[in-house]
């Protein structure tokens, strides 16, 4: 009597198995960088330019500071705009990824259906830690100083970094819209350009225009850099900008992540 093979029901994958390939996809982020460091010249060149330009070139007329205290002034902001930036290479490295049919790989892998997205977003981290370090040593190296103390410039860090992997989310679900890698460069920069320097980033809020006022006070990049700048310089209100950055992070989260997730499960 010949016995009948019955097909054995996938292992339902739990959180923790879940949370494990997320790490494995997001070490495998940190591998390419290190075989293709030119990964790393947007995000390494791109602040340095930023804060000689600015510094350098406007200190004295944007702001009406001398360079010195300008340099002060401007570094935690564009510390901010540099990881609103890097984000975009979640979306763009994922774009690359769909086109390439490497996602179509992951989709026959017995691993948790999300975790090529979240191993994709925690991958970037990265990315951004290169980015800031970068910046502050060479805004170190020009004379900026940290006035606060360790524990408040780590905070900052952190709470950038988390805006970031945030913003991330947003950048993919773009990524699995569009079709091309070029396409959602050219949208980033729509998008990121109004976000950054549509805000206290390069100068203060009371110099503007009354209409342009309107639209900075409620961007979320304003308080993330209102935030940055006190924790960094001891300067300004922390508590209220700080928790309308935590805000906009639980938010973006909140309404981006779930939609990414499921649109890439319909895709896959």
């Amino acid at each position: 009597m010949v016995a009948i093979a019955h097909p054995v029901p996938a292992r339902r994958i739990n959180p923790v198995r879940a949370l494990r390939h997320s790490f494995t996809l997001a070490w495998r982020a940190v591998v390419k960088i290190r075989h293709n460091p030119e990964q790393l010249l947007d995000v390494s060149l791109q602040p340095i330019i930023f804060l000689t330009m600015f510094v350098f070139l406007f200190g004295g007329a944007i702001a009406g500071m001398s360079r010195h205290q300008y340099l002060q002034f401007v570094l935690p902001g564009i510390t901010v705009q540099t990881v609103v930036f890097a984000s975009m290479g979640s979306g763009i490295n994922l774009n690359t990824d769909i086109t390439k049919g490497i996602f179509d790989r992951f989709r026959s892998l017995p691993i948790a259906r999300s975790s090529p997205l979240t191993g994709l977003v925690l991958g970037d981290v990265v990315r951004y830690v290169v980015s800031m370090g970068i910046l502050l040593a060479y805004g170190t190296l020009l004379g900026f100083r940290f006035h606060n103390g360790v524990l408040p410039v780590i905070g900052a860090v952190a709470l950038v970094m988390a805006f970031a992997l945030a913003l991330c989310w947003v950048w993919v679900l773009l990524g699995l819209l569009v079709k091309t890698p070029q396409s959602l460069q050219g949208l980033g920069f729509v998008v990121g350009f109004p976000l950054t320097f549509g805000s206290n980033i390069f100068t203060q809020t009371v110099t503007l225009p009354g209409w342009l006022q309107a639209w900075v006070k409620v961007n979320p990049i304003t308080a993330l850099t209102d935030a940055t700048r006190g924790l960094m310089l001891g300067t300004g209100p922390v508590a209220t900008p700080a928790w309308h950055a935590i805000a906009w992070i639980v938010g973006i989260v909140v309404v981006f992540a779930p939609i990414a997730v499921t649109v890439y499960r319909r895709k896959s």
